[in-house]
C-alpha cells in the first residue's frame, strides 16, 4: 500500500523532457524520453533519459509485453520506449490495477495515459523536458510539460471518480487522485514529485505556447460506455443503476404544515365549537321568544296558582326523593366483604399486626437472591428482539465490536471565541501524551496498550490521531512547516498512512474548520481495542487498563487547562459507570421529598379531629389528637409492601433497576397517603354519626364504605402497572411488576394492618392518652373533650367543619354544576384534550445519553464535542446468514463488479442507498468481501493469488461469474484470501480488511455468515440516531426482498435503538389495554356501563393532555417516560376512582343537605363533591404536589424533565380533571345510581343522619335554587 502513488512516479520514470534546448524538434515519429539514466539518490527511483530522437520499431519481445500491458493498439508502428521503461510500467500499474481494475473504463483510460506517456511515437508533440540534471554523464530528467486536452482529463477524471476500493471503505480516487475534486487536482497529484510518487515534476498546463506542440486527440472512455466491454458496475458508475423507488417516510402526512392528525384534531374541535355557540345563542333566543309568548298568554289568563299545584312543588322539590332506591348486589358483596374484614383487623389487632409483620418478613427474605441490574444493553434491551438476538449472532460469528478509547482537544476557552486547537507546542506535547498512554500500564494486570489494541496488519496498533501525520514522531513536527504537512496529509491521506497501513480521513481526527485543517477547532484521538466476551479474564484486562486510561487522561485534563485547552473524553467502560452513578444530591431530594410528604400527611391527618378553637382553648388536646403515630405507620407500611414486593420478586430472579429503587417508593407512597386519607376522614364521620357504637363496629362500617373504592384503585393500579410485563424491555417490564406487587401488597397491608393500628389509636384517643407515648394520660386533654358533649369523651368527634370542607359545599360544588359553567367546563376541557391530540406528533423520540448521566459527569462534555467536531458515522455492518455463496446464484445475488452480478444485488443496493444520503443515512463505499476476492484471484493481478509462481486463475478468468470458482474450490480459495497478508504488494489481500467479516465453513463449502461494511453519515441528535437505525432496517428488508437472502443490519448502537422501532406502537398498545382494562372493571365495581364510560374518558383525556405536555415541555417518549405513563394511567385513576364511586352510590346524610339545590344526577355530583371532594384534594392532589415540588432542586437531568415536568402534569391535569371535569361529565351522562348499603338502615341509620346534621355547622344550606 506504501506504493499506491508510485503508479504513477514509476511510470513518469520512463519518461523525460526538455526546455526547447531538451527537446528542440516538435514533429510527429519523434520523442523526447527514452530510457533509464539512473537516480537522484541511491534509494531513488529511476529517472528518463532526454532524447529527441525518433522513434523505433520494437522488437518481438518488447512489442509482446507492450501488447500485453497496453492493449492490441500497440501491435504495430514504432515507439519511444525501451523494455525497462515498460518493465517498470507495469510494476508501478500493478497497485493501481488492483484498485480500480473493477471498473474497465478507468482502467482503459489509466494504462492509455500512461501508456502513451511513456511509448507514444510522437512524444514530442505534448511531452517537453524543462529541467534536468546530470549524473555520471548522463542527463536526466527532472521535470516536464505535458499536454492533455480538457476532453480527455475530464473524461478520465469521470470515469473513476466513482469507482470504489472495498478494503478501505473508500473511494479509489482517494487512492490514485489524493482525494481530487476534478480532472485539474488529479493530474496535479499524478504529476507532482514526491517520496513515494514520481520522482520528477510533472506538469499539466491548459494551455501551450510552443510551436508544434498540442495535447494529442483522444476520446476517453465512459464509466457507462457504449461498448459493454468497458462497461462499469453500478457500484462504480451511477449511471448504469437503476433507479430505487422512492421512500415514503413514517408520519409524512400533513396538511399545509401541520400533521394530519393535528389538523383532524383542531378542525374537528372547531366545528364543535362553533356548533355549540350556535345552539347556545339558538336556545337563548328560543327562550326569549317562549318568554314574550308566555307573557302574552298570561294575560289571557287567571295567574293565580290552584292547590292542586301548591301541593305538587310541595312533593316535588327535594332532592331526595331523587335518590337510588336499587342496590348493586358486587357493592353490597364489597361492602360486606369489607365491614367483615375490618371487623376482624379491629376485633384482633395484636393477632393482625403480627399476621402482616410475620407475612411482610417471609417476602422480604428473597433479598437474599436480591440483584441490581447495572448493564445498559440488558436494562433497555429485551433479550428476545430482534436487535439482542443480531447482536448476539454478530458477536459470536465475527467477535464482539471493537472497545474504542476517545480524546476530544479543543480550543473553545478563550473569551474571544474558539480557535485553532493545534500549534507546535501542542502537537509535540500531545505527542508526549501518547508516548504515555502506550506505556501505561493497568493497576491489577500490568497490562499495556499493545498487549490490548487491535492489530490488523501484524504488530501496529489502530490509533486514530493527527499525530501518525507526523510519523508519531516529535522531531517530525518542524516549527515552520508543519501547517503544510499537515494540510498535504489532510488532502491526501494515503501519503501519509499511519503504522497500521490506512489512510487516515481528516474527518477522522479533525474537527471544526472549513479548508484549512490547522484551523480545526477540536482533534480527536482514538485507541481501538479488542473486545471479548463478557466474564473472560481478557475483558477484565482491558477494563483494567481502560481504568488506568481513565484516571490518566483526567491529569491529563488539567494539563490541559493549563495550556487554555480543554480536555473531553469516553472510555468503553464510563457509559455504563456513569449511568449507575448516583449522586448524593438526588438521594438527598428524593428523601426530602419523602419527609414531606410524610410530615404532611401526620399534620393533614390530625387537623381531621382538631380544630383551631379547640386547639386554642387546651393545647393539650393536640397532644391526644395527633395522628403522628398513624403517619409513621402509613409510612412504614409503605416500606413494608416495597421490601415485600421486592423480596417476592428475587425469589424468582427478578433484578431490580436503578428506575425501581428511585421510582417505586414515590409511587407507592403517593397511592398509600392517599388511602390512609380517606380511611381516616371516613372513620372520623361514623365516629360522628355513630358515636356510641363499639370502635369495632365503627371501624367495620369505614372500610365496609372505602374498602370498595380502595379496591376499585388498587385493582386498576395493579393491572396497570401490571400491563408493563408484557414490555420486552427488562427495565420497563422489571419496574411494572415491582411496582404492580408494591401497589397491591400496600393495599392489602392497608385494609388490615392499618385497620388494626387505627383501631388501638382510636381506642388511645377515647382514654386521652398521648400520640407516640399511649402510656401517658392527658388528662386535661379529657376534661376538655368530656366537656364537649357533657357525658362522653367519645362525643368529641364531632370538630368544626374544616375550610376545605365549607368550600366544597357552599361555594365550588354549587358554582361548578351550576348550567352554564358545566357548558363552559365541558367546552374548555374538550379544548385541551384536542390542544394534546394535535400535541402528540410533536413528541420527539429518544433518550439524550447527556440527560441520562449526572450533571457533573465528565461525559456530557465528550457527547457535546462529539455532536459538535466529530465528522463520521458509526459503522454499520450488513450480515448475511448461511447463505450459499460457493454457488453461481448465490454468488449473483450479492456482488456488484461482474457483468453477471444481479442488478439488484446487496452491494448494488448499498451502492444505490449511499447515493441518496440524506435517506438513507449511508454514507460510505461498501466494503465487498466477494466482490475484492473476485478482484483477488484476478490473473492480472499477478502478485495476488499465485500458486506455483503462477497466477491461480490464468486462462479462466473472463470478468464474468462463469470463470469463478464453485464450490470446494470456492471455500479454499476464500479462506486463502482471508489469510492472505494485505501489503504493498496486494492490496486486495483480505487478511485485514475481512479476516473477521467472513466465517467459512470448509466441511459443508458454505458462508454461514458474513459482513458487508459501510458506515452512516454523522448522526449527531437522537433522531438521527433513530432513523438511521430504521433506515438499516428498510434497506436490510429490501435486500431480503430483492435477493432472497437473510439480512440484518448491526451498529454498535441499535441495541439501544430498537426500542424506538416499535415504542409508539406499543405505548399505544399498553395505555389502550390499561385503558380497557379500566373500563371493565369500573363497570363490574360501580355497575353502570355510563359512569365507566365517563371514568375512561377522563382517564384517557387525562393521559392524552399529559401526553400532550410532554411536547411543549421537551419530553421525549422513551423507555423511561412509558414507564411514567404507566404511572399516570394509575395515578388518574386513583383521582377519578374516589369521586365516580361516590357519585355511584351517594351517601345519605351528605345527600340530605342537598335540599331543594339539587335534583337527580347533580344532586349525587354534589354529594360526591362534598364527601370525598376534600379528600381527594388534600389526600391525593396536595401531598403529589408537595413530593413533585421538591424534585424541581434536583441536579440530575433525568429526574427534573422524565419525572418533575411529567409528574408535574399528572397532577395539574389528573386533579383538574378528577375535581372539575369529572363531577360535570357525571352530573350529565352518569349512570343511575344505587343505594350505598352503610347509608341505609331503617330507624338507627335515620336516627345517625340525624345526629350527623345536628352535630356538623349547617351554613347555607337551606338555600334554595338561587344561582343554579
Amino acid at each position: 500500500m506504501a506504493k499506491l502513488s508510485q503508479l504513477v512516479g514509476a511510470s513518469l520514470v520512463l519518461a523525460g523532457l526538455g526546455t526547447a534546448s531538451y527537446t528542440p524538434k516538435h514533429e510527429a515519429g519523434r520523442c523526447s524520453i527514452r530510457g533509464h539514466c539512473g537516480s537522484k539518490s541511491v534509494f531513488g527511483s529511476q529517472l528518463p533519459c532526454v532524447d529527441n530522437g525518433p522513434a523505433e520499431e520494437p522488437d518481438d519481445k518488447l512489442r509482446e509485453q507492450l501488447v500485453d500491458l497496453c492493449g492490441p493498439k500497440w501491435s504495430s508502428g514504432p515507439v519511444c520506449c525501451l523494455p525497462e521503461q515498460v518493465a517498470a510500467l507495469k510494476k508501478s500499474l500493478s497497485t493501481a490495477n488492483q484498485i480500480i481494475a473493477s471498473c474497465p473504463a478507468c482502467k482503459d483510460n489509466f494504462y492509455n495515459m500512461f501508456c502513451t506517456f511513456t511509448c507514444s511515437p510522437d512524444q514530442s508533440l505534448f511531452i517537453n523536458v524543462t529541467k534536468t540534471m546530470e549524473k555520471n554523464g548522463k542527463v536526466l530528467v527532472t521535470e516536464l510539460d505535458q499536454l492533455i486536452s480538457e476532453e480527455y482529463g475530464s473524461g478520465f477524471y469521470n470515469s473513476c471518480k466513482d469507482v470504489k476500493f472495498g478494503p478501505t471503505n473508500s473511494r479509489a480516487m482517494d487512492l490514485i487522485g489524493g482525494g481530487a475534486k476534478n480532472y485539474q487536482q488529479m493530474l496535479e497529484f499524478l504529476g507532482k514529485e514526491r517520496l513515494g510518487g514520481s520522482p520528477f515534476q510533472i506538469n499539466f498546463p491548459p494551455e501551450y505556447k510552443e510551436p508544434g506542440m498540442g495535447a494529442r486527440p483522444a476520446t476517453p472512455k465512459k464509466c457507462n460506455d457504449e461498448d459493454p466491454n468497458f462497461r462499469c458496475a453500478c457500484v462504480d458508475c451511477p449511471d448504469v443503476c437503476p433507479k430505487l423507488p422512492d421512500v415514503k417516510e413514517a408520519g409524512s402526512c400533513h396538511v399545509g404544515k401541520l400533521p394530519c392528525l393535528s389538523f383532524a384534531s383542531i378542525f374537528t374541535y372547531s366545528v364543535l365549537l362553533f356548533s355549540a355557540v350556535v345552539a347556545v345563542f339558538g336556545h337563548v333566543a328560543w327562550k326569549r321568544h317562549s318568554k314574550r309568548r308566555s307573557e302574552r298568554l298570561r294575560l289571557l289568563t287567571d295567574a293565580a296558582p290552584s292547590d292542586d299545584e301548591d301541593e305538587g312543588d310541595l312533593t316535588q322539590n327535594r332532592a331526595m326523593f331523587d335518590r337510588p332506591q336499587k342496590t348493586y348486589i358486587v357493592n353490597t358483596w364489597c361492602d360486606i366483604a369489607f365491614s367483615r374484614l375490618g371487623h376482624v383487623a379491629a376485633r384482633f389487632p395484636a393477632i393482625t399486626i403480627f399476621t402482616s409483620v410475620l407475612f411482610v418478613i417471609l417476602l422480604s427474605l428473597g433479598w437474599f437472591h436480591f440483584e441490581l441490574e447495572k448493564d445498559p444493553a440488558r436494562l433497555w434491551v429485551s433479550p428476545t428482539s430482534a436487535a439482542a438476538q443480531e447482536k448476539a449472532f454478530f458477536d459470536a460469528s465475527f467477535g464482539p465490536f471493537y472497545r474504542a478509547e476517545k480524546v476530544f482537544l479543543v480550543n473553545d476557552t478563550n473569551p474571544s471565541g474558539p480557535g485553532p486547537v493545534l500549534s507546535y507546542d501542542t502537537l509535540t506535547w500531545w505527542m508526549g501524551v501518547e508516548k504515555s498512554v502506550r506505556e501505561l500500564h493497568g493497576s491489577k494486570f500490568d497490562i499495556t496498550l499493545q498487549d490490548l489494541c487491535l492489530k490488523p496488519t501484524g504488530d501496529a496498533c489502530v490509533v486514530q490521531t493527527v499525530s501518525a501525520y507526523f510519523y508519531d514522531d516529535p522531531d517530525a513536527v518542524d516549527p515552520d512547516d508543519w501547517k503544510d504537512r499537515l494540510k498535504e496529509c489532510a488532502d491526501s491521506p494515503v501519503e501519509c498512512r499511519p503504522e497500521y497501513g490506512q489512510p487516515l480521513e481528516p474527518n477522522m481526527i479533525l474537527g471544526g474548520y472549513t479548508d484549512n485543517p490547522a484551523d480545526a477547532v477540536a482533534m480527536t484521538v482514538t485507541w481501538v481495542l479488542n473486545n471479548h466476551p463478557e466474564g473472560t479474564p481478557e475483558l477484565d484486562r482491558a477494563m483494567d487498563w481502560e481504568e488506568a486510561l481513565k484516571n490518566k487522561i483526567l491529569a491529563v485534563q488539567e494539563e490541559a487547562k493549563e495550556r487554555g485547552l480543554r480536555l473531553s473524553f469516553s472510555t468503553e467502560i464510563s457509559l455504563e459507570q456513569e449511568l449507575n452513578k448516583s449522586t448524593n444530591t438526588d438521594a438527598k431530594i428524593i428523601v426530602i421529598s419523602y419527609i414531606i410528604m410524610f410530615l404532611y400527611a401526620s399534620i393533614a391527618l390530625g387537623s381531621t379531629t382538631l380544630s383551631t378553637k379547640d386547639f386554642l382553648r387546651n393545647p393539650a388536646i393536640s397532644l391526644v389528637e395527633s395522628k403522628f403515630t398513624l403517619g409513621v405507620v402509613g409510612i412504614l407500611i409503605v416500606l413494608m409492601s416495597i421490601t415485600s414486593s421486592i423480596g417476592l420478586f428475587s425469589w424468582f430472579g427478578l433484578r431490580a433497576t436503578l428506575i425501581i429503587v428511585d421510582v417505586i417508593p414515590f409511587i407507592v407512597l403517593a397511592v398509600g397517603v392517599d388511602n390512609i386519607f380517606l380511611i381516616v376522614h371516613e372513620f372520623e364521620r361514623v365516629n360522628i354519626s355513630h358515636p356510641d357504637e363499639m370502635v369495632e363496629v365503627r371501624i367495620s362500617k369505614a372500610l365496609g364504605r372505602m374498602g370498595p373504592s380502595i379496591l376499585f384503585s388498587a385493582i386498576t393500579e395493579t393491572i396497570s402497572f401490571a400491563l408493563g410485563a408484557f414490555v420486552g424491555m427488562p427495565a420497563v417490564r422489571n419496574f411494572a411488576i415491582y411496582a404492580a406487587g408494591a401497589v397491591f401488597i400496600n393495599a392489602i397491608l392497608q385494609v388490615t394492618m392499618f385497620i388494626s393500628v387505627l383501631t388501638l389509636n382510636q381506642i388511645r384517643v377515647e382514654d386521652s392518652r398521648a400520640d407516640c407515648f399511649p402510656c401517658v394520660q392527658v388528662k386535661s386533654a379529657r376534661i376538655h373533650l368530656s366537656s364537649n358533649n357533657g357525658t362522653s369523651a367519645r362525643y368529641y368527634e364531632a370538630p368544626e367543619e374544616s375550610l376545605l370542607q365549607q368550600f366544597i359545599r357552599k361555594k365550588y360544588a354549587p358554582a361548578l354544576l351550576g348550567k352554564k359553567v358545566k357548558a363552559i367546563v365541558v367546552m374548555v376541557f374538550l379544548g385541551i384534550f384536542a390542544a394534546g391530540v394535535a400535541l402528540m406528533p410533536e413528541v420527539e423520540l429518544g433518550l439524550d445519553q447527556r440527560v441520562a448521566i449526572p450533571d457533573d459527569s465528565y461525559l456530557i462534555p465528550y457527547f457535546n464535542d462529539l455532536y459538535d467536531y466529530f465528522e463520521a458515522g458509526p459503522p454499520v455492518y450488513f450480515v448475511t446468514k448461511e447463505f450459499n455463496a460457493t454457488q453461481r446464484q448465490g454468488q449473483a445475488e450479492v456482488c456488484a463488479r461482474l457483468s453477471t452480478c444481479q442488478q439488484m444485488s446487496l452491494t448494488n443496493i448499498l451502492e444505490q442507498e449511499r447515493k441518496r444520503e440524506n435517506v438513507s443515512y449511508i454514507s460510505s463505499p461498501t466494503a465487498s468481501w466477494i466482490d475484492d476476492f473476485f478482484q483477488w484471484i484476478n490473473p492480472a493481478n499477478d502478485r495476488c493469488c499465485v500458486e506455483g509462481r503462477k497466477p491461480c486463475f490464468a486462462g479462466r478468468y473472463n470478468g464474468t461469474l462463469a470463470g469463478m470458482p464453485q464450490g470446494d474450490e470456492f471455500a479454499k480459495y476464500l479462506d486463502k484470501f482471508l489469510h492472505s497478508p494485505t501489503n504493498d504488494n496486494c492490496p486486495l489481500g483480505g487478511q485485514a480488511s475481512y479476516g473477521s467479516a467472513v466465517v467459512v465453513d470448509l466441511e459443508r463449502d458454505t458462508v454461514p455468515a458474513s459482513h458487508f461494511r459501510t458506515s452512516h453519515s454523522p448522526l449527531r441528535s437522537q433522531e438521527d440516531f433513530i432513523k438511521a437505525y430504521a433506515s438499516a432496517r428498510r434497506i436490510a428488508n429490501d435486500i431480503s426482498a430483492n435477493t432472497g437472502l437473510e439480512v440484518f443490519p448491526y451498529s454498535v448502537f441499535y441495541v439501544f435503538f430498537d426500542q424506538y422501532a416499535s415504542i409508539v406502537s406499543l405505548t399505544a398498545t399498553l395505555l389502550g389495554s390499561a385503558v380497557a382494562i379500566i373500563f371493565v372493571v369500573s363497570t363490574v365495581l360501580l355497575g353502570s356501563v355510563l359512569t365507566a364510560a365517563v371514568v375512561t374518558a377522563t382517564v384517557i383525556m387525562t393521559i392524552v393532555d399529559i401526553i400532550g405536555a410532554m411536547a411543549v415541555m421537551g419530553v421525549s417518549l422513551n423507555a423511561v417516560s412509558l414507564v411514567n405513563l404507566i404511572i399516570c394511567v394509575g395515578i388518574a385513576v386513583e383521582f377519578c376512582a374516589h369521586i365516580a364511586r361516590a357519585f355511584m352510590f351517594p351517601s345519605r346524610t351528605f345527600m340530605e343537605r342537598a335540599k331543594n339545590r339539587f335534583r337527580g344526577r347533580d344532586a349525587r355530583a354534589w354529594t360526591a363533591l362534598t364527601n370525598v371532594g376534600g379528600s381527594v384534594f388534600s389526600g391525593i392532589t396536595v401531598t403529589k404536589i408537595l413530593g413533585v415540588t421538591v424534585l424541581a432542586f434536583t441536579r440530575s437531568k433525568i429526574f427534573e424533565i422524565y419525572y418533575f415536568r411529567v409528574w408535574v402534569a399528572l397532577v395539574v391535569f389528573a386533579a383538574s380533571h378528577a375535581l372539575v371535569f369529572l363531577p360535570v361529565v357525571l352530573s350529565i351522562a352518569g349512570g343511575e345510581g344505587y343505594v350505598d348499603p352503610e347509608s341505609e338502615g331503617g330507624l338507627e341509620q335515620d336516627l345517625a343522619a340525624r345526629r350527623y346534621r345536628a352535630l356538623m355547622p349547617d351554613g347555607e344550606d337551606t338555600d334554595s335554587d338561587e344561582g343554579y
